[in-house]
């Protein structure tokens, strides 16, 4: 198989997997507290990123410079506050609205990196800025007389912070990487490092019983969604975008890693959630809007 394509196809696949994360990491919250599923997450990624460090051989990395101070600060904003954000948006909003405010994350990257790193936006890149805020408002605006319930100003909030979180990540990782020639592998692990630091400081500070859901009698069996939803979504859908990004022009992998708004759609209305032609054409919009930014940049 020729290399563009596969690497289109681990990319589509990367989408896919954080689909199906978002809507388990979804169900999840309703029971386990937010801050506490990040925990646990963050956790279990950093264990399976550790086996494959191990396994793999890969040396030591010679941290020089800012770069090792840059990838720890990435991973508390872009992972430590950002992703515990986006779990309360999940609870708050659910999958489909939730995966749509996260198209929002290239936006505000590119935007930072025009601000900090001195890259420029042509008039495609803010076309597609446009195109992507247009279709997240033409759907966050939507009424619909299904009973579904309005997304609530709180978790609006909480999925526009994940999304500018996250966007601030990216752009620390990518003047990491410029600082530094650091295997990504060993990247995610540091950026893992210092998003685990960042929740169990907030924790510590909140001084609030923890792990009380463990008492509940199904507690074996959300402790497995858990693993697998981060196996599934962190470790291999991470695996895959590095792929992708190795085997395809990343402006291609970024857009098609950037299309999980669409293929939680068909899961979303499998769950009996209502989904109308407005979402839909709303989610193409976003994401078109995102190729156009990747494409034009």
């Amino acid at each position: 198989m020729h290399d563009g394509l596969l690497g289109s196809l681990f990319a589509l696949g990367a989408a896919g997997l954080w689909a199906v994360g978002s809507v388990i990491w979804a169900r999840l919250s309703r029971v386990i507290p937010a801050l506490e599923l990040n925990l646990l997450k963050i956790s279990l990624a950093l264990v399976f990123f550790g086996l494959v460090l191990g396994l793999g051989g890969l040396p030591w990395p010679q941290f020089s410079g800012p770069g090792f101070g840059l990838l720890l600060l990435s991973g508390l904003v872009g992972i430590g506050l950002a992703d515990t954000c986006y779990m309360v948006a999940l609870r708050q909003l659910g999958a489909r609205r939730a995966l749509l405010l996260k198209t929002l994350d290239p936006p505000c990257a590119a935007v930072l990196s025009a601000m900090f790193l001195g890259e420029t936006l042509g008039i495609g890149a803010w076309a597609g800025i446009a195109l992507t805020l247009a279709g997240v408002a033409w759907v966050i605006r939507e009424r619909t007389g299904t009973g579904q319930a309005a997304p609530t100003p709180f978790g609006l909030l909480c999925g526009l912070l994940a999304a500018l979180g996250q966007a601030v990540g990216a752009v620390l990782t990518r003047a990491a990487f410029v600082a530094t020639d650091i295997d990504p592998a060993w990247g995610v692990a540091m950026r893992l490092t210092g998003g685990l630091a960042v929740v169990l400081l907030w924790m510590g500070l909140r001084r609030e019983p923890l792990f009380v859901w463990r008492s509940k009698p199904q507690a074996p069996v959300l402790f497995a969604q858990v693993v697998g939803a981060a196996f599934l979504a962190t470790f291999v859908g991470i695996w895959l975008q590095q792929n992708a990004l190795k085997l395809t022009a990343a402006g291609v992998a970024q857009t098609l890693s950037a299309t999980s708004p669409l293929f939680v759609l068909p899961i979303a209305g499998r769950l009996g959630e209502p989904v109308s032609r407005r979402a839909v054409l709303g989610a193409l919009l976003s994401v078109a809007g995102v190729a156009l930014l990747l494409v034009a940049r």
